[in-house]
């Protein structure tokens, strides 16, 4: 694991040492489509970058990511309103979106309303979801795109913080990925006990939005 570890950062700070900022677009809107790319991984590592390697600002990693959020979701939002909800339920296991899946988005989505387009994105599980079901109810992509780009830099934010202190910790800086093992782990504990109080019990209980 610890050397598996190692190999991910090492490409991964290649990536951004070649890439830079429209890496952290491309990764992160990728994380907020289909794909289950983890930003718990994604926007720490890039501030940490940033504040150990001085090639980029904690500023610039938290619009980037923000921007790959907005893009990620809209593409969700767009395939969902164009497609209808008998073809993403029919079609979305295909593209690992099982109809379980878009009933509990649908669920939270009744829950929260158009709220819970900006609590999503700082949310597990429900973060790359939630727009399929404002796609089917054809919310407005304005109100959809507002909600999303503010929820996004604020979870972008919350994330480059935790790149900041991992930064801190001269040990990681130094090369002891052993350190980033247990940051992550760390970040992975809690987003599971936020995910189990606030989006679980949500996304299972009660009827669907039809």
């Amino acid at each position: 694991m610890h050397d598996k570890l190692m190999e991910l950062a090492a490409w991964y700070r290649q990536a951004l040492e070649g890439g830079g900022y429209p890496m952290i677009v491309l990764l992160m809107a990728i994380e907020s489509s289909f794909v289950p790319l983890p930003s718990e991984l994604v926007i720490p590592f890039a501030a940490h970058y940033a504040v150990t390697r001085g090639h980029m600002s904690v500023v610039g990693v938290v619009l980037a990511g923000a921007l790959g959020s907005w893009i990620g979701a809209t593409v969700m939002y767009w395939a969902s309103r164009l497609a209808g909800r008998p073809l993403v339920l029919r079609y979305g296991k295909y593209f690992f979106i099982s109809p379980q899946k878009v009933e509990q988005a649908e669920r939270w989505a009744a829950s929260f309303g158009s709220f819970g387009i900006f609590a999503s994105r700082l949310l597990p599980v429900v973060r790359h979801l939630i727009g399929i079901p404002a796609g089917i109810v054809r919310l407005g992509y304005g109100t959809f795109s507002i909600y999303t780009l503010f929820g996004s830099i604020v979870w972008c934010g919350v994330l480059a913080w935790v790149g900041v202190k991992a930064g801190q910790d001269e040990q990681l800086v130094n090369g002891d990925f052993g350190h980033l093992a247990l940051w992550v782990g760390g970040i992975v504990v809690v987003m599971g006990a936020i995910y189990w109080a606030f989006v679980h019990r949500h996304m299972k209980a009660g009827p669907s939005t039809k």
